[in-house]
């Protein structure tokens, strides 16, 4: 269990390295939660505008 502790003190810089680490995975998140809001956004248009095109093709 030694080496465990050793590896989660980070040679004596874990103040640093871990906030910095959960910073780092707050912002991926984010930046996946923001990229799927955008793309859901944009299929919703997509499907509106093809639908749209469609009723015109038939008049």
């Amino acid at each position: 269990m030694d080496g465990i502790g050793k590896f989660l003190e980070m040679g004596g810089y874990a103040a640093y390295v871990w906030p910095a680490l959960g910073l780092t995975v707050l912002v991926l998140a984010g930046l996946l939660v923001a990229s799927v809001k955008s793309v859901r956004r944009r299929e919703a248009e997509l499907a509106r505008l093809e639908a749209e095109a469609g009723r015109g093709d038939e008049g």
